[in-house]
């Protein structure tokens, strides 16, 4: 018994590192596990959260000292969390984007609601074609839409001889493209959930007297409520941190319905720039964000993976 434990303890030493690792790793594969979920977890944390650490040592620092930075803050000043509302209103532009955010899921929630019906409860023919068609719309790059929006919401284009209404610097030249761009997610989200509904329930309200429209409201979105939470913070989130339309329908100005990305910039001037402020500003900006996630996580994550899990 000795001589074979020997052996073993002669032929392990004998292995190289990585195959003692694997060959340990085969005997107590609970313990391998458990040490790939915390480096994997430590490397998510690290990416993740140290941004927002660099964020606040930047906010921290007077602009005067902001060079040569290492991890620690030069000095403390927690004043800019201040000036940034007194240098420019930045309460009104994360208003304007909490707004168009808001509206745009609205709107979203509401479409795509109705066309998750569609696709996801009635049979008709493309309905597989049609989905696909939506869903590629989706890859298509924002870039490709900005010049003939452009010219429409500036009045540049005639229709049966009548110009367009001018829409730049309005809700309205953020709130179409936002809907657009975003709409084909929410569609396929609640597509997956509205067609995992049993059809007796649906034939049971229809009986009672409820229409279609009166059963997707009261039956099938009430049933539904982890898509369409999902599908509503996923709209929300995309369009309160949007970059490309939000810069360039909108001239900056706060009462011009500038959403919080021209509030960030508007510290960066001609010849100098805040960068503190720019900082604080950005913390002070995805708040809103971090509470609805904090609040919705559970949804958002039984959102996710009920699509998958259901039959």
């Amino acid at each position: 018994m000795a001589q074979a434990e020997q052996t073993t303890s002669d032929s392990d030493e004998n292995l190289g590192p990585f195959r003692r690792w694997a060959k340990g790793s085969i005997q107590d594969p609970e313990s391998t596990y458990r040490g790939l979920f915390y480096l994997v977890m430590v490397f998510f944390l690290f990416t993740t959260l140290f941004p927002l650490y660099w964020l606040l040592v930047l906010a921290l620092t007077p602009s005067n000292k902001i060079s040569n930075m290492g991890l620690l803050p030069k000095g403390f000043n927690p004043g800019a969390f201040v000036e940034i509302f007194q240098r420019l209103p930045f309460h009104v532009y994360m208003f304007n984007s909490f707004v168009l955010a808001l509206l745009t899921t609205a709107i979203v929630l509401v479409l795509a609601s109705l066309a998750g019906y569609v696709f996801g409860r009635l049979d008709f023919p493309g309905r597989g074609p049609l989905m696909l068609l939506i869903l590629a719309i989706s890859y298509f790059p924002p870039a490709a839409f900005l010049i003939p929006l452009f010219r429409l919401f500036t009045g540049n284009i005639e229709i049966l001889g009548l110009s367009t209404p001018m829409l730049y610097n309005t809700p309205g030249a953020l709130l179409l493209p936002f809907s657009a761009l975003f709409m084909p997610l929410s569609i396929f989200i609640l597509t997956t959930f509205y067609s995992q509904i049993p059809d007796g329930l649906e034939d049971a309200a229809r009986i009672e007297g409820t229409t279609r429209l009166g059963a997707l409201f009261r039956v099938i979105i009430p049933l539904s409520a982890p898509g369409v939470a999902t599908a509503g913070v996923l709209t929300f989130i995309n369009v309160y941190n949007e970059f490309f339309f939000s810069y360039l329908m909108t001239d900056g100005e706060a009462q011009h319905w500038a959403p919080i990305l021209w509030g960030i910039l508007g510290y960066q001037g001609q010849y100098a720039s805040f960068y503190n402020l720019m900082a604080a500003a950005s913390i002070v900006g995805i708040l809103p964000i971090a509470i609805l996630v904090v609040i919705a996580q559970e949804k958002i994550v039984s959102g996710l993976t009920s699509g998958a899990l259901k039959e």
